[in-house]
């Protein structure tokens, strides 16, 4: 199958660091910005010069290290912004301007408060601006999916002749579906005059938790270019989730015949950065890169994962950088991952040995939330105490009995029990599968 390929446009550095908490210093998105690099992105949104000194800092700085991908910076449709966003990125390797106006009767009326007229001829002014600075220029309709598309096609048109080389059509406030936006990309396509001649990008917020969704829709009906951020992070419920499309792209390659230039083995050592430097933790169970996101504690899901990991893992962790998958010991794990992680601490049982130990595992994860390797240790020290035991008084009553009614006769010694425990836990060859099946609940 013939694919395409989709440009990746990571706003982490711009649209994400305006969530709340998500600040970073200069250095610290100086830092990020490397990592994107190595992730293969092919455009790092870099910042909104305007907003900050520090904000301008940070996009000169990555503009002037960060070579290979496009280094974009965000600018109002106004002069001021346009000449600002310009200085921070006129060194890197490939500058862009990215523009943006809203297009929505509603921002018109009550933020902008300018007609639709005012809007068409503003963003046709500012498109030329930019292009008068960048031969790369953006332009974004902001709100587009609740923009009357009469209007939208007509502001595509108008900053398409101005000189856009890429139109983005953003999702602001998380309103659309994937059926209605990649309808809305398709009377684009059919509409405007010129549009095949230009970049048709998707940027998608989370409002409804549909950012990936709408935008694998939008590449199914023609973007090329996609807009994301690592770990999803963004205003209000987040932006779409980079590693979310990337690896949708690359575990269903049946379905959808796309490609990117992301290394997904650094998905996860962005996620781990851009946590680290925010501070904002991922979501325990976040697609791909959560820490539940490979993680398995139900036994009938641990024992078909130490079987062949494919009964319950569509990607392996390493494709996406994750070390390993896990094994969580809690009141829904099975014996068979219990004596693997028995094992891994040094300790072999055979089945009747385990079943005492399982049995005594059971009660006391319907008492905690997870059983650390700390309990567990406890838990077969207990077990081991308990078993020297019945082993000593065993070994005691043989002795008696063998010396009869001789009181004479000396008192035996007992046999002190095995502490070596030879016997290795069985493996799936030695008993039917549908045994380990029940076994692993």
């Amino acid at each position: 199958m013939e694919r395409t390929r989709i440009t990746v446009f990571d706003t982490s550095l711009r649209d994400g660091e305006q969530s709340p908490g998500c600040s970073m210093t200069v250095q610290e998105k100086l830092r990020l910005a490397h990592q994107l690099d190595r992730l293969g992105v092919d455009v790092i949104e870099a910042g909104f010069p305007i907003a900050s000194e520090g904000d301008f800092a940070a996009v000169q700085a990555i503009a002037a290290v960060v070579r290979r991908p496009m280094i974009a910076a965000l600018a109002r449709a106004c002069t001021p912004d346009i000449e600002r966003a310009w200085q921070a990125v006129q060194h890197a390797a490939r500058p862009r301007i990215h523009v943006f106006l809203a297009t929505s009767d509603i921002h018109l009326k009550y933020k902008l408060k300018i007609s639709r007229e005012q809007c068409l001829n503003q963003a046709v002014d500012a498109v030329r601006l930019a292009k008068s600075f960048c031969q790369d220029v953006e332009f974004s309709p902001e709100d587009a999916t609740r923009t009357d598309p009469d209007f939208l096609c007509q502001v595509v048109q108008a900053v398409i002749d101005g000189g856009a080389t890429t139109v983005n059509i953003p999702d602001t406030v998380g309103y659309t579906t994937p059926a209605e936006f990649g309808e809305l990309i398709r009377t684009l396509r059919a509409r405007v005059r010129g549009i095949e001649n230009v970049t048709i990008s998707a940027h998608c917020h989370n409002d409804l938790g549909l950012a990936v969704a709408n935008s694998l829709a939008a590449i199914e009906a023609g973007v090329r270019q996609v807009e994301c951020t690592i770990n999803g992070i963004g205003e209000r419920a987040g932006n779409a989730s980079l590693e979310e499309i990337v690896m949708a792209m690359h575990v269903r390659r049946d379905r959808l015949a796309y490609e990117t230039a992301v290394v997904t083995e650094q998905l996860y050592p962005a996620s781990q950065m851009l946590s680290e430097i925010t501070g904002v933790p991922v979501q325990p169970n976040k697609a791909i890169i959560g820490r539940n996101a490979f993680a398995h504690e139900a036994g009938i899901h641990q024992d078909g994962v130490l079987k062949n990991p494919l009964t319950y893992e569509i990607m392996t962790p390493q494709s996406v950088g994750v070390p390993d998958s896990t094994l969580v010991l809690g009141k829904h794990s099975g014996r068979h991952a219990l004596a693997i992680r028995c094992e891994q601490l040094g300790y072999q049982f055979d089945r009747r040995e385990l079943d005492d130990l399982y049995k005594r595992f059971v009660t006391l994860a319907d008492r905690i939330k997870q059983v650390g390797d700390h309990h567990l240790l406890e838990l077969i020290g207990n077990t081991k105490a308990q078993a020297q035991n019945s082993a000593f008084g065993s070994n005691t009553l043989a002795a008696a009995a063998s010396a009869g009614s001789d009181t004479k006769r000396e008192r035996a010694v007992p046999i002190p029990p095995r502490t070596d425990f030879p016997i290795p836990f069985p493996s799936a060859d030695h008993h039917g599968e549908q045994e380990d099946y029940l076994w692993g609940v």
